[in-house]
């Protein structure tokens, strides 16, 4: 069973372990070098400060996935639009642990009275438009080669949730 519940700092290891993945193996994160768990604790105090959530996604006491959202752009008439993020570990993908951590973002979203909820997902990644798209996203652009990773250039996707 699958357990989705707010992230803990206890719980940044594994968050790192699962992000690193990503930017080593994938164009999900435009990234090219692993973070260090100083970064992610910045990151994870940034979050808490800014009042924004994070969630995992725990399988038997392992953390499998995590979702969050942040800054959109950072002048002050984009303050109630956020960014998603959703990441599950790669031995993991394909159980529905996508569908289990957009929720949550998307009731908090409400909670804290934000407007809509921006998704930059790579073009390729056809799972998690669709994914989105089921929780009622729409896509309103496609940026044609803005990325550069694995030595070609990417076309970068974005959807939009009015909550």
């Amino acid at each position: 069973m699958i357990l989705v519940r707010t992230a803990t700092i206890h719980d940044l290891p594994a968050m790192t372990v699962i992000y690193n993945d990503i930017i080593a193996n994938t164009t999900a994160v435009y990234d090219y070098e692993p973070h260090t768990m100083e970064m992610r604790e910045k990151w994870f105090a940034t979050k808490q400060e800014q009042g924004f959530p994070i969630f995992v996604a725990e399988e038997d006491k392992l953390i499998v996935g995590f979702s969050s959202f942040g800054t959109f752009r950072a002048w002050a008439g984009f303050k109630n639009t956020v960014e998603n993020s959703i990441y599950v570990a790669a031995e993991h993908r394909g159980k529905g642990i996508g569908k289990l951590l957009l929720p949550p973002l998307i009731e908090a979203a409400k909670e804290l009275k934000l407007h809509a909820i921006v998704a930059g997902i790579d073009a390729t990644n056809n799972i998690s438009i669709e994914l989105h798209k089921k929780f009622g996203f729409i896509e309103v652009a496609h940026f044609k080669e803005v990325g550069y990773k694995f030595d070609r250039w990417l076309d970068l996707v974005f959807l939009e949730l009015i909550v």
